[in-house]
């Protein structure tokens, strides 16, 4: 049995967890605030990139395996916790989509059902969708999550788990040990000795890799949401236009989303971005103008240079790896990108090639 040490408990984090602690393992989670409540939480539960067919093929390979995966892994934590993740398959909707053709191409060759539709099954899907749409594109299949939710069963189960430990409001320090293997993790509440160490902490992933000595181009990209208080039934299902979009829960709540900010890790709102994003929900869905904005928050998404993961062994350490740099899509490939590092952890056959994604030749050394 091995004991593995995470630091960081967003939804990479848990499901890291979760899969070693399956496994038979010993696992403590150490996060510097509270468990899921980062970009995790922040963000909108859509489980497929916005535009798949404008990621490339190790993103796309990543999204397929974990939508594949969510239905059951919702239905299991469920059971397991009583915590319903509100996993909803209820397709998504596009609308003015620009390169149409080339959405309709990727498709065919995915394999994946999307097709151009006119008004009539537009508005009988969404009645309160903007008047005058004349066609849009239509996904059947895409489901998704209310991620607070999934965040809260995760917790749950990992609680009720005894080979795992959770240390929240703890921050890691410094790596202890040699210059190829990591003994312990110091932080500030002492250290914790560790046979395997996984950095998965979103935005703050880079920093964590600076006390291994390398640089890791992840960066925090601001992203701010709205909460609409609406009825249920307003809104159906997912529907998206000009990069923004909508999401409804079962309770009737619309998500509202979201914008693109390089801020640092500054996670304030403002009212020019309040006002923007419900400018573009009302164009979407106009109802939601008669329905108050009950939550607006934000979140930092772990940015990448080309949105691939780095998922691996950290170059020049035996036992020290890393999950990161998902960018919008941590939650949409968290499924595969957890199982695929679990992998490599325990030396198993991997779901897909780890090549796309390892850090070698993508990571630099601090001096």
């Amino acid at each position: 049995m091995s004991q593995f040490v995470i630091i960081g408990g967003g939804v990479i984090g848990l499901m890291t967890t979760l899969q070693l602690a399956d496994a038979g393992h010993e696992v403590t989670v150490v996060e510097r605030g509270e468990c899921g409540r980062e970009s995790s939480w922040a963000g909108g539960g859509i489980v497929s990139p916005l535009y798949p067919w404008r990621y490339s093929t190790p993103v796309s390979r990543l999204a397929s395996w974990s939508e594949g995966a969510y239905p059951e892994l919702a239905f299991r934590l469920l059971e397991e916790t009583g915590i319903d993740p509100e996993y909803r398959q209820k397709g998504l909707l596009y609308l003015r989509v620009d390169d149409e053709a080339r959405a309709l191409e990727w498709a065919r060759a995915v394999g994946k059902p999307l097709s151009r539709v006119g008004p009539e099954e537009i508005y009988s899907r969404e009645p309160q969708a903007c008047p005058g749409v004349e066609e849009a594109l239509w996904m059947p299949t895409l489901g998704s999550i209310r991620n607070p939710r999934l965040m809260q069963a995760l917790r749950a189960r990992l609680e009720a788990m005894p080979s795992v430990s959770i240390v929240e409001h703890c921050e890691v320090k410094g790596l202890v040990g040699d210059r190829q293997r990591v003994s312990s993790i110091e932080t500030s509440r002492g250290n914790l000795a560790a046979d395997q160490v996984v950095i998965c902490g979103g935005a703050w992933s880079a920093r964590l890799l600076e006390l291994a000595g390398l640089q890791l181009p992840v960066r925090p990209v601001k992203g701010q949401m709205l909460l609409f208080k609406a009825r249920p039934g307003l809104v159906n299902r997912v529907v998206l236009m000009d990069g923004r979009y909508v999401i409804p829960r079962a309770d009737g709540r619309v998500l509202a989303g979201s914008t693109l900010e390089e801020a640092g890790f500054d996670k304030q709102t403002d009212d020019q971005a309040r006002e923007s994003l419900k400018a573009s929900a009302c164009a979407i869905i106009p109802a939601l103008a008669d329905y108050e904005i009950e939550h607006h928050w934000a979140g930092l998404r772990p940015g990448s240079p080309d949105g691939v993961p780095f998922i691996g062994r950290a170059p020049g350490w035996d036992n020290l790896f890393v999950n990161a740099g998902h960018y919008r899509n941590g939650l949409v490939l968290a499924p595969a990108s957890t199982h695929l590092l679990v992998d490599l952890l325990l030396e198993r056959s991997p779901i897909i090639d780890p090549e796309p994604y390892a850090l070698e030749g993508r990571v630099g050394h601090t001096a």
